[in-house]
């Protein structure tokens, strides 16, 4: 399949209220509104494909950019490819979700994650803490340094009130990811959470949002879920 004929059958997928739902969380045009669950069936024709997956990325179309994830061979990708993804991800659901996803299939993947923790810029920040929490929910413990999460438990509680809105969504979501799927640092992160406490989070014409790392460790706790890993970091 080329390009056209993808977003040909992407744009016939699409549907009216999911393109609504899309937008209202900062999709802009052009989008299709298309399921992500929609996607697999020609995913799975086409299986992966970096080539056709840089052309639909560069659309701009959001359900295209997010099909190129499905699609991209993360091994395939550079320092410099991965550069000019984040900076084509306008907002969240492409920088943490399609980016950072991919990003985490990758051997380069904590070092650029930690250039962009340290970027200043907000959605580059939120893909590198993302990044993070599909490694650690994927990867055996044994793969990252505990020091080095330690350092990066210690930023995130000293800087994430201060820190742009979507930065501090996913360095909450670090926090309760590291409690949840990393065991040496379970009791750590449970202490960060606690003295972090609840996190609010401004949105643009809807009503603020609260989250709290701690209930959200303790849910899991309660489901026996600490150590938990998922077999695949994409679908």
């Amino acid at each position: 399949m080329d390009a056209q004929m993808v977003m040909q059958e992407l744009e016939a997928l699409g549907k009216e209220r999911t393109k609504k739902m899309y937008i209202s969380s900062g999709a802009h045009e052009p989008v299709f509104g298309v399921a992500t669950g929609q996607m697999k069936p020609i995913a799975k024709k086409i299986k992966k494909d970096q080539e056709l997956a840089e052309k639909l990325y560069a659309t701009g179309n959001y359900d295209a950019m997010y099909f190129a994830g499905i699609i991209a061979d993360p091994k395939a990708m550079t320092e410099e490819d991965f550069e000019r993804w984040i900076d084509d991800a306008y907002f969240f659901m492409l920088s943490d979700y399609v980016v950072a996803v991919t990003l985490a299939e990758t051997d380069i993947a904590q070092r650029v994650s930690d250039k962009w923790i340290n970027s200043g810029e907000e959605l580059k920040m939120s893909a590198g803490w993302s990044c993070y929490c599909w490694l650690l929910g994927n990867r055996k413990d044994e793969e990252f340094d505990t020091d080095k999460l330690l350092k990066l438990l210690d930023q995130a509680k000293e800087t994430i009130h201060d820190s742009p809105e979507r930065t501090k969504a996913s360095m909450n979501n670090f926090i309760s990811t590291v409690a949840i799927s990393y065991v040496p640092l379970h009791e750590k992160a449970v202490e960060v959470a606690k003295e972090v406490g609840p996190v609010e989070i401004k949105r643009e014409n809807k009503k603020n949002s609260i989250l709290n790392a701690s209930e959200s460790i303790q849910k899991e706790v309660d489901r026996g879920k600490i150590g938990f890993k998922r077999k695949y970091v994409r679908c």
